[in-house]
C-alpha cells in the first residue's frame, strides 16, 4: 500500500487526480496538444460503434483527431505478432508517447500488452471527449448499428437514430436457414440470397421480381431494414439490393451474428414467424438505379482520373493465380480495374475488419484505397466475383459518406465470359490503372 500511496501523490502533484484510480500502472497523462507538440499517438481502447460515433451515455460522439482504434476487444483475438503487426502498420514505434482513452479498464488492458510489445511511453489523455467540437465521426455511422443498440430497440428503450417507423430485422443467408433455425436474433425474419440473385451468373433478380420479395416480407420504402448475416457478405449483397430497390433506410449490423452472440444477447430457435405481405412498396422500382452499374458502364469507368472501377478481390484473384470460384474457369481481372483489397481468398474479407469482425475504422480503409487512386469525388463501383464482397465495401463506403458508388452486378463472372473483354494478370501496380 506504501508504493501505491506514494504513486498517487506524485499523480496529485503533477495534476492528475482524475486519473489517480490508475496511478499505480499509469501514473501520468497528457492533454492532446500536449501529445501532438510531442508528435505521438492516440488510442481510442473502447468498442469501434463509440469510436466510429455512436453517443456514449454521457452523450458524446466521435473519436479524437487522428486517434487510432485498438479495442480492449479485441486483444483476445489479437496474438503478440498480429499486434506489433497492427503497430508496425500504424507506423508506432517504441519510442514515440501513446496516450491512451476509455474506460480505466480498458485503458490498463491495452497499455498492458502495448507494453509487453516493446511500448513504455504510454499515459492516458487527460483531455480527452471533452471538447465536442474537435471529434470525429463516420459521417454515416446509424448505417452500422452495434448488438446493444439493437437489444434496446427492440425491448422499446428510447435509442438514437431511431428508425422513423416501421422497422425490421432480418438475417439473410445463402439457401434454407438452417443455421438461423439453431439460434437467431429474436423476432429476426430470413431471406434466402437467391431470392434477390440467380443463376446463371447470380446478377440481381428482376425489378418485378424484387418486388415481389419485398412484399412477401413486409417492407415498403419507408420500412427500416436492418440486415445481419452469419457472413456479413450475405446481408450486405441483401442490404445493397434492397437500396437499389429503392428501401430508404437500410442498415447492418457491424459484425454480423457474431457481434450479437458474442455480446451474449438473446437468441430464439425455430421458423420465422409469418409476416404480412406489404399490400404496395408505395414507391417505383428501382429507386436508386445508379447504386447498380452495368458491363458497358463498367468499360466506361476504366483509366479514368474522375472514375475508378474497383476489383474487391484478393490479390491471388487480382494477378491471375487463382478465379477464386469453382464455377468461375478464366483467371486474372479486368485490365485497368484498381485493386480494393479484399482479404486472403474469396471467402475472406479480412483486410476491412477489426478483429472482432467489425469495419476496420474509415482512416486505414480510405488511406488503402488512396494508394491504389481509389478517391471518394470519383465515381466508384465495385466489383468482386459476383457481387458478395462488392456490396460489403460498398456498404462501409456509404457509411463513410462517399456519395457516387455502386456496385459492379456482373463482376468478374459476367466480364471473363465475353473474350473481347480486356483482362490483366501478373504483378502489377497502381500506375497501370491509370
Amino acid at each position: 500500500m506504501k508504493r501505491v500511496s506514494q504513486l498517487t501523490a506524485l499523480a496529485l502533484i503533477c495534476g492528475l487526480a482524475s486519473f489517480s484510480s490508475m496511478a499505480a500502472d499509469m501514473p501520468h497523462s497528457l492533454t492532446l496538444a500536449q501529445l501532438q507538440e510531442q508528435h505521438g499517438a492516440v488510442i481510442d481502447t473502447r468498442t469501434s460503434a463509440f469510436y466510429n460515433g455512436w453517443p456514449t451515455l454521457s452523450g458524446t460522439s466521435g473519436h479524437e483527431p487522428a486517434a487510432l482504434n485498438l479495442s480492449a476487444s479485441w486483444l483476445g483475438a489479437m496474438n503478440d505478432d498480429q499486434l506489433s503487426g497492427w503497430a508496425k502498420q500504424h507506423q508506432l514505434t517504441p519510442s514515440a508517447p501513446i496516450a491512451l482513452y476509455g474506460s480505466d479498464s480498458d485503458n490498463q488492458a491495452v497499455k498492458a500488452r502495448l507494453e509487453k510489445a516493446g511500448y513504455s511511453h504510454i499515459s492516458t489523455l487527460s483531455d480527452a471527449l471533452q471538447t465536442a467540437d474537435r471529434l470525429q465521426r463516420l459521417p454515416h455511422f446509424e448505417q452500422l448499428v452495434y448488438p446493444q443498440w439493437l437489444h434496446q430497440l427492440q425491448q422499446g428503450k428510447q435509442v438514437a437514430a431511431a428508425p422513423l417507423g416501421d422497422w425490421k430485422v432480418i438475417e439473410a443467408g445463402w439457401g434454407a436457414p438452417k443455421f438461423y433455425l439453431l439460434n437467431h436474433i429474436p423476432g429476426a425474419g430470413y431471406v434466402d440470397t437467391n431470392d434477390v440473385e440467380s443463376e446463371p451468373l447470380w446478377n440481381k433478380v428482376s425489378d418485378d421480381k424484387l418486388k415481389a420479395m419485398l412484399a412477401k416480407h413486409g417492407i415498403r420504402h419507408d420500412t427500416t431494414v436492418i440486415l445481419y448475416g452469419r457472413d456479413v457478405y450475405a446481408a450486405a449483397r441483401v442490404a445493397q439490393i434492397m437500396l437499389y430497390a429503392g428501401v430508404k433506410d437500410v442498415r447492418m449490423l457491424d459484425g454480423g451474428w457474431k457481434t450479437w452472440s458474442d455480446a451474449g444477447l438473446p437468441v430464439e430457435r425455430g421458423m420465422p414467424a409469418k409476416v404480412k405481405p406489404a399490400p404496395d412498396f408505395g414507391a417505383p422500382i428501382p429507386g436508386q438505379p445508379q447504386l447498380m452499374v452495368d458491363m458497358e458502364q463498367a468499360r466506361d469507368m476504366l483509366h479514368r482520373q474522375d472514375a475508378s472501377l474497383v476489383s474487391i478481390r484478393s490479390w491471388p484473384e487480382f494477378i491471375g493465380e487463382t478465379s477464386g470460384y469453382s464455377y468461375i474457369k478464366p483467371k486474372g481481372d479486368i485490365a485497368g480495374a484498381r485493386w480494393g483489397h479484399a482479404g486472403s481468398d474469396a471467402n475472406h474479407m479480412e483486410d476491412f475488419h477489426n478483429p472482432d469482425g467489425t469495419m476496420r475504422s474509415a482512416d486505414d480503409i480510405a488511406a488503402m484505397w488512396k494508394t491504389w487512386h481509389i478517391l471518394p469525388e470519383q465515381h466508384v463501383a465495385f466489383y468482386c466475383g459476383t457481387g458478395w464482397r462488392a456490396s460489403e465495401t460498398f456498404m462501409y463506403a456509404r457509411a463513410m459518406g462517399w456519395k457516387n458508388i455502386a456496385v459492379y452486378d456482373g463482376g468478374w463472372y459476367e466480364w471473363s465470359s465475353h473474350p473481347q473483354n480486356p483482362v490483366s494478370t501478373g504483378e502489377r501496380g497502381p500506375e497501370r490503372s491509370l
